[in-house]
């Protein structure tokens, strides 16, 4: 079966490193399919309405046009030439540019949601300096914003192929297993952990419960956990099965969670040389448990790529 991914590219560092995750990435994805997909700058409708009324306006939008089309072109260019000499054809790969319309972020999504891809690939940029800031913001706005096409986030050199899936019990978890076990359908090299971190009552409360320990809501809160991801794993052996994963091919991790469950998740992918790390976008209740650790993720991962499924 055909996947087809959006790869967002600019002439920046991340993008490049983006360009490395997805082109390793076919090593262990069948028919994986790249769109590489840039974004022209903005012409400004004072520009183009200045170009009606002036034929000498207009010249100089049409030298401006034509030098962002070549160096978009010229971009892509490159880019698949760099996809095809690490073994990806010709046939898998296709260019798409057009200019800024409604941002960045929102053509972008666009794009994907139009033409139904599997994904948006981006590279994560930097935290500091104005330009990085600029920059960084595109990045955040795609992962806010994109409520259907699940978008896979890439920070600098990824370490392995190894990739865990973070869960717990909810429906964002089914739908981050649903598409893993699509994009890896009919793999048998594919090698999967999942990873379940206990939920207690302090990620379900915002009262201080250290300083007001509650054993009776602790105990519920636990035993209410134990139950749905006992419920939750039957249905996520059924999907993985669906797609041609055997049960060999899993692994299934429990952690005891702290306050922050992110940086549990993330401290058990650092120490297991995972490379990538699959979250849904929401949890128990479409927001605090897995949403937090959702947004810790994003904010700290370093060193690998993040699948956020909506």
């Amino acid at each position: 079966m055909q996947k087809k991914i959006l790869l967002a590219v600019d002439n920046t560092r991340p993008s490049r490193k983006a360009l490395d995750y997805a082109a390793q990435l076919s090593a262990t994805i069948s028919n994986l399919h790249y769109v590489l997909f840039h974004i022209q700058p903005w012409i400004s409708l004072f520009l183009l309405e200045e170009a009606h009324k002036s034929s000498r306006t207009k010249k100089q939008l049409d030298k401006v046009i034509k030098k962002n089309q070549e160096m978009a072109g010229k971009l892509l260019d490159d880019y698949q030439r760099a996809l095809e000499q690490k073994g990806i054809s010709s046939e898998y790969i296709e260019c798409i540019t057009r200019t800024r319309n409604l941002g960045y972020a929102k053509d972008i999504i666009e794009c994907a949601q139009k033409e139904q891809y599997d994904a948006v690939v981006v590279g994560r940029r930097g935290i500091s300096g104005l330009q990085k800031m600029y920059a960084g913001s595109v990045t955040t706005d795609i992962l806010e914003q994109s409520q259907v096409i699940p978008v896979w986030m890439v920070d600098g050199e990824v370490p392995s192929g190894e990739m865990l899936i973070a869960i717990d019990g909810s429906e964002a978890s089914l739908r981050a297993v649903d598409h893993v076990s699509f994009i890896l359908s009919d793999n048998p090299d594919a090698r999967l952990t999942l990873l379940h971190v206990t939920g207690n009552a302090r990620n379900y409360c915002e009262i201080d419960l250290e300083a007001h320990p509650n054993p009776e809501l602790e105990d519920i809160v636990v035993r209410g956990d134990k139950t749905c991801i006992d419920q939750f794993y039957p249905l996520a052996m059924r999907k993985f099965e669906d797609a041609g994963i055997s049960s060999e091919q899993i692994r299934f991790e429990t952690l005891k969670g702290g306050r922050r469950i992110g940086k549990t998740i993330l401290d058990y992918a650092q120490k297991g040389n995972f490379g990538t790390v699959v979250v849904g976008r929401r949890g128990i209740n479409k927001s605090f448990f897995m949403g937090s650790a959702s947004r810790y993720m994003i904010n700290k991962i370093s060193g690998g790529a993040l699948w956020l499924v909506p």
